[in-house]
Parts: C-alpha cells; sequence; structure tokens
C-alpha cells in the first residue's frame, strides 16, 4: 500500500502511461492516467477536447482533478504532458506525492510518437517536443524527487521504475 500519490511527469511520448500502467499492474497498485480520466469526465476524447474547447479547458480539467485526488486512494498517477509546467499543479503533487521525472530524449520520442494521439503536439508538430523539452527539462528534473532516464528500452525503464517505487515505499 501507498502512503502518498506517486506523479508520473515528463514530456509527451516519455513513457509516463505506459509505464505507470504496467508496473502498477505488476505491484497490484491503482493506477490513473489524467488523460484517460478527463475523457471519461467529459466525454471526449484529447483531440475532441481541444478541438472543442482548447487547451486550457484540458489544462483546467487537469488542475481540478489532481485537486479531486488529493484525498482519493493513493494511486500511480501518469499526468499530462504539461501538467507540471502549471505552478497550482506542482504545488499539489509537491504536497501530496512522490514525483517521477520520466526523462527520455525528444529524438527518441519524435521517432515513435503518433501525433494524431497527442493533441497539443498535432497542430505545431513534433519540432515542438524539441522546444518544450529545452524549456522544460531542468524545471522539470528540480520538481522531482528522483528521475527515470528512458534512455535504455521499454523493459529496462519497467525494472527500474518498479525498482524505484518499491524501495521507496518498502514495497516486497
Amino acid at each position: 500500500m501507498l502512503e502518498r500519490h506517486i506523479f508520473l511527469i515528463g514530456t509527451a511520448g516519455s513513457g509516463k502511461s505506459s509505464l505507470g500502467r504496467r508496473v502498477a499492474a505488476k505491484l497490484q497498485l491503482p493506477f490513473i492516467d489524467t488523460d484517460q480520466r478527463i475523457a471519461e469526465l467529459t466525454g471526449m476524447n484529447l483531440p475532441e477536447l481541444y478541438e472543442r474547447e482548447g487547451g486550457e479547458a484540458y489544462r483546467t480539467a487537469e488542475t481540478n482533478l489532481l485537486m479531486m485526488l488529493i484525498d482519493a486512494t493513493p494511486s500511480i498517477i501518469s499526468t499530462g504532458g504539461e501538467c507540471a509546467a502549471i505552478p497550482v499543479n506542482r504545488e499539489i503533487m509537491r504536497n501530496h506525492g512522490y514525483i517521477i521525472l520520466i526523462d527520455r530524449p525528444p529524438e527518441d520520442i519524435t521517432q515513435d510518437i503518433r501525433l494524431e494521439t497527442r493533441p497539443q503536439l498535432l497542430e505545431k508538430g513534433a519540432h515542438e517536443i524539441y522546444a518544450f523539452y529545452a524549456e522544460h527539462k531542468e524545471d522539470y528534473r528540480t520538481l522531482a524527487d528522483v528521475v527515470l532516464d528512458n534512455v535504455y528500452g521499454y523493459q529496462n525503464a519497467v525494472q527500474t521504475l518498479e525498482k524505484m517505487i518499491t524501495s521507496r515505499f518498502n514495497l516486497n
């Protein structure tokens, strides 16, 4: 059982959702993907939400969701790529959880990301990943309690994330 939430932060395509979902299943812990939960709550997938309501509506929904989760059962929470760039979100995560940055180089992300599933990038193109990464890398590293450098492949990242969580929360 977790004593606090575990927030996975990082750029779009860094592996937050796939790694978080896999490790949560292995450790039998609750998992929440904020993008998925927002889609459920709004009845729109993310591209629809961005198209109909705009990016600000999504960011507001994510902040509201984080506030709702404060008193929920501690879970592994995969956040949206821009979540940690919002000051109030940083404050919520810092006060109510353990923060793991999933850091993946933009050149790796752009090789396998599907832009049609990333509404915030579809309009601007993959080059936006490079700009966002450069702009926020140090802020994300400063916010994070620990950094998982996701450069050695998926299986290695799963094992590393699992080890980070089990050792931090004494789960064996």
